[in-house]
C-alpha cells in the first residue's frame, strides 16, 4: 500500500504560527497536540511532520518527505538541490552583516583581516569569498548578537526581520547580503511520481495567498460612467458588469489589490461609484 505524502515544517521558531495557518486557511483539517510529531490531514491524502527547522531541507533530498516549508536562508545553507515549488510571502527577513555601532567599518571591504560570526557559514564564506575578501568565520549556534561584545568577533551575520534586535544590541547594519522567505519545497522523485497530487496541494497555497493580497469589491454606477470607471479598477482581466432595474444603472464587480483599497474608493465615488462593498475573499484561483 503506498504511503500517504508527508508535508515538513517547522516545529519551532517564527515560521510555525503563519504555516499552520496558511495550511488551515488552506482548508486542511488536522489537530496539533502541544508535543505532537505528526498531524493526520483529515482532508488530504497527507501527513504534517513537525521537525527541526534546519532538517527540513535534508528530509527532503533523503526522501522522507515529499514537500517541506522553510526559509529560502537554510536552503542555501544547506547547499542540496532541492526544488522550489513556490515562494510563500510570509517569514521575510535579511541575512545582513552588521558592527558595533563604534566600529570604523563601513562597507564588508573593511572586515579584512577581521573575524565575522554567524550560524550561516556557508553564505557567509561564499559572500566574502566572492568578494575576495580575507576574514575569519566563527560558528555561533545562535545570538550572534553578543559575539562582538563578548569578544568573539568585531562584526556578524545575522538574520534581521524589523532590526530591533540589533538597535537593542549596540549594532547597525553594512550591507545585506541575501533575502529570505518561506518556501515550499519538493523531493524531486515526488515532482514526477506525485504530480498531480502536488499539483493540487500547491494551487491551495497559491489559491489562499493570491486570495490574502485581494479584495472583492461591488458598486452600483450610471452607465455612462462605465468607461470612467473601468480605467480606475485594474482587475484580474476586466470588471463584470451586471444591468440594475434602474434604467441606465449598473452593477460592477471587480478583484483589486488590498493595498490599493483606501486610496481607490475616493477616486470610484469621485467618477460616479456609490454602495461600495468591500469583501474578502476566501480562495482565487486565477
Amino acid at each position: 500500500m503506498t504511503r500517504r505524502l508527508r508535508l515538513a515544517i517547522p516545529n519551532k521558531g517564527r515560521l510555525v504560527e503563519p504555516t499552520v495557518g496558511l495550511l488551515r486557511d488552506a482548508g486542511l483539517v488536522f489537530e496539533v497536540g502541544e508535543r505532537a510529531l505528526v498531524a493526520r490531514v483529515q482532508n488530504f491524502d497527507l501527513d504534517i511532520l513537525f521537525v527541526r527547522t534546519n532538517d527540513i531541507v535534508e528530509f527532503l533530498a533523503d526522501g522522507v518527505a515529499e514537500l517541506g516549508i522553510t526559509g529560502l536562508d537554510l536552503v542555501a545553507e544547506s547547499g542540496m538541490d532541492v526544488p522550489e515549488v513556490r515562494r510563500l510571502g510570509y517569514g521575510r527577513c535579511r541575512l545582513t552583516i552588521a558592527v558595533p555601532n563604534d566600529s570604523p567599518c563601513r562597507a564588508p571591504e573593511d572586515l579584512a583581516g577581521l573575524r565575522v560570526a554567524t550560524s550561516h557559514l556557508a553564505i557567509t564564506k561564499r559572500f566574502f569569498a566572492d568578494r575576495a575578501i580575507p576574514v575569519d568565520v566563527i560558528p555561533v549556534s545562535g545570538a550572534a548578537e553578543v559575539a562582538p561584545r563578548l569578544g568573539l568577533a568585531e562584526a556578524i551575520v545575522d538574520l534581521v526581520s524589523t532590526g530591533s534586535t540589533m538597535v537593542v544590541n549596540g549594532l547597525r547594519p553594512i550591507e545585506e547580503i541575501f533575502s529570505s522567505e518561506a518556501v515550499l519545497l519538493a523531493n524531486r522523485a515526488a515532482l514526477t511520481d506525485h504530480s498531480e497530487v502536488l499539483d493540487t496541494f500547491e494551487t491551495m497555497l497559491a489559491a489562499t495567498l493570491a486570495a490574502r493580497s485581494r479584495k472583492y469589491l461591488l458598486m452600483n454606477a450610471p452607465k455612462a460612467k462605465l468607461s470612467e470607471l473601468e480605467d480606475l479598477l485594474p482587475g484580474l482581466e476586466s470588471p463584470s458588469i451586471i444591468p440594475l432595474a434602474h434604467e441606465g444603472m449598473i452593477a460592477i464587480h471587480s478583484v483589486v489589490e488590498a493595498d490599493q483599497v483606501w486610496s481607490l474608493l475616493p477616486r470610484l465615488k469621485a467618477a460616479g461609484a456609490s454602495g461600495i462593498l468591500i469583501l474578502p475573499i476566501e480562495k482565487l484561483v486565477s
